[in-house]
């Protein structure tokens, strides 16, 4: 904007940094070229650097855009004057003073114009004071410590520009002990100053005498012009008023917001885009508060316009993500009813690539989330999910008659891969119905697939503990896995809930034969040692083996054998003691022989738990 660029000019003009100034003037008047009050700043900026011949050509642009604003030929006349044309300074002054003759600045100026076309001697004092005419007083003010601070002391900088308007003006001023330090600078002579840090003496020459030191007149410099202000036209003044009187609104609306008074709020932010169109904030705000209100498309539709709004004034980024991510929100709270996530998730999306906000991150996150979590809710079908178990088929005698079933023909046919595939479907719709867990377990078992078999049958014991399928499949599989002491604990479980299942009581039948036949060492050397392996690699043997209390029993007994009759009245430690046995850890090498034996003969079952 060109008023930004300008209050940036102004601001770096009165810091004294011209070379800054001129840029932002310059800036300014790419944005309004037809502005003559911004030629008028950039000519006083080229007159602050000396830069006379640029001074005079902002100066000439001013009055030709504005002929009848006076303050043009002010700038026109420094330039001249600082060109050394007194006489064209004069004329200029002398037209700015006939449109404007009460214009302090013009009758100065042409004061010190006609003075400086007029040849008069210099005195000891104008001599002097002409050493602060130079365009090196500046460099060297800054470049000495001492006399740095003194450029950002106003009051100076006045002090300075009076002696360079008029040298003969010096004396008034040296009792300030901040224009004698100047002074002895640009004499190059050292004072002491106990208020500042020793410099180094510059190097001791006499002043140039007074004829060397002596300019012309007609050459004098013209005081550095202020910088003008900008020229407030009714239009801007009526432009300004009105932005203030929106930033009121939109405070009055924040306070209106916080206490909840929302319709309050939606007025004050109206009336605030009615006064100022320029700051998409007011829509925003508003929008904010139509979301609160539960107004979904009036906050969509102020977002809308808040990022177009703000594309076109080229607005920060993160304005036109905080529209975005309003309007996520209010999209987002829509697809709680209208079941549709893709158009929040979208707005988030386009939110997160004008500016990466943690905010917009997480609800994005949340949408999606939320997303996902209705299309498993969708999915879910049970009339669906019963027609797919269907088609995975069961062995169940229920199921195998019924021959229509594409399900039946998989399994009949033996393509499980094919079954297995039905039941995933199945479970997809319905992961709450314990016989598809059931049927899919039996596909794995037949695939020997044991593992993902024992998951299955586990979970539909977990859904229905009465159904006893689940645990003659849990049952068969640990019997395949010759893991025969869990498998009677599970159809014993089982026989809990349905006391006449033949399955089931086949299953202990089966179970108690294998054990008892390990008992009586009928087993081979190979099936005892797969036997001992696989028992060693159980979890529950080996947390057996690492109990304190049972590390002591198995030493008593290998060490003190009477003294360790006392653990086996222990019940707990009966019963682990009897899984050790009945699982070949302990009587490895004559497994019927008694407890009591069993135990004293392990010596190197005892080496290895020391081990």
């Amino acid at each position: 904007m060109a008023d930004e660029a300008k209050a940036k000019g102004n601001a770096a003009f009165s810091a004294g940094r011209f070379e800054e100034a001129a840029a932002h003037f310059t800036d300014a008047i790419a944005l309004a070229p037809d502005n003559h009050v911004l030629y008028s700043n950039r000519s006083a900026a080229y007159a602050s650097l000396h830069r006379y011949p640029e001074a005079l050509a902002d100066a000439e642009r001013t009055v030709a855009l504005r002929p009848d604003w006076a303050k043009g030929y002010s700038r026109l006349g420094a330039a001249r004057l600082g060109l050394g044309d007194a006489a064209g300074a004069v004329a200029a002054y002398e037209k700015g003073l006939a449109l404007e003759p009460s214009n302090g600045a013009l009758k100065d100026g042409l004061a010190h114009a006609r003075q400086a076309r007029r040849p008069a001697p210099a005195s000891g004092a104008d001599a002097i004071g002409k050493v602060f005419q130079g365009p090196e007083l500046w460099s060297r003010m800054a470049a000495d410590p001492t006399t740095r601070p003194y450029l950002d002391q106003p009051d100076f900088m006045r002090m300075l520009r009076d002696v360079q308007r008029n040298p003969s003006s010096l004396n008034n001023y040296l009792s300030d002990p901040r224009m004698v330090q100047v002074l002895s600078l640009m004499l190059n002579l050292r004072l002491p100053n106990n208020d500042a840090p020793p410099r180094p003496p510059a190097q001791s020459t006499p002043p140039p005498p007074p004829q060397q030191q002596h300019q012309p007149e007609t050459k004098a410099r013209e005081p550095e012009p202020e910088p003008e202000p900008m020229e407030v036209t009714e239009e801007e003044k009526e432009r300004k008023e009105r932005k203030a009187a929106a930033q009121e609104e939109k405070e009055a609306g924040n306070a209106a917001y916080k206490k909840k008074d929302f319709e309050t709020a939606i007025q004050h932010y109206t009336k605030a885009m009615e006064l100022d169109d320029e700051d998409v904030s007011y829509l925003t705000n508003r929008a904010a508060v139509y979301l609160e209100m539960g107004k979904y498309d009036e906050c969509i539709n102020d977002c809308d316009k808040a990022v177009e709004r703000g594309r076109e004034l080229h607005a920060d980024f993160k304005i036109i993500s905080r529209a975005l991510t309003r309007k996520g929100t209010a999209l987002a709270k829509i697809a709680k009813c209208f079941k549709d996530y893709d158009v929040a998730i979208e707005t988030y999306q386009k939110a997160l690539t004008e500016h990466r906000n943690p905010d917009t991150l997480k609800k994005l996150n949340d949408a999606e989330r939320a997303k996902k979590e209705l299309e498993q809710q969708e999915y879910y079908d049970p009339k669906i999910a019963d027609e797919e178990r269907e088609k995975g088929g069961d062995e169940d005698e229920t199921l195998i008659l019924v021959h229509s079933c594409a399900g039946n023909e998989f399994f009949k046919q033996q393509k499980y891969p094919e079954a297995v595939k039905h039941y995933s479907e199945a479970l997809r719709r319905n992961p709450k119905d314990p016989r598809v867990y059931s049927n899919r377990a039996a596909c794995y078992t037949k695939l020997g697939a044991m593992p993902e078999g024992l998951k299955d049958a586990e979970k539909c014991i977990e859904l229905d503990p009465t159904f006893s399928k689940g645990y003659t499949r849990k049952g068969a599989i640990q019997f395949f896995m010759k893991e025969y002491d869990k498998a009677l604990e599970t159809y014993q479980a089982g026989l809990k809930h349905d006391p006449n299942n033949q399955e089931l009581l086949d299953g202990v039948r089966r179970c108690v034969q294998r054990i008892n036949k390990a008992s009586r060492g009928e087993l081979s050397q190979e099936e005892l040692q797969e036997r001992q392996n696989k028992a060693m690699q159980d979890p529950e043997i080996q947390n057996i083996l690492k109990d304190p209390i049972m590390q002591q029993v198995l030493t008593d007994f290998q060490e003190n054998p009477k003294a360790a009759q006392a653990h086996l009245k222990n019940p707990g430690v009966m019963q682990k003691i009897q899984k050790l046995k009945n699982d070949g850890v302990l009587c490895r090498k004559m497994p019927n022989q008694s407890l009591e034996k069993c135990l004293i003969s392990h010596h190197d079952l005892i080496v290895a738990i020391r081990k």
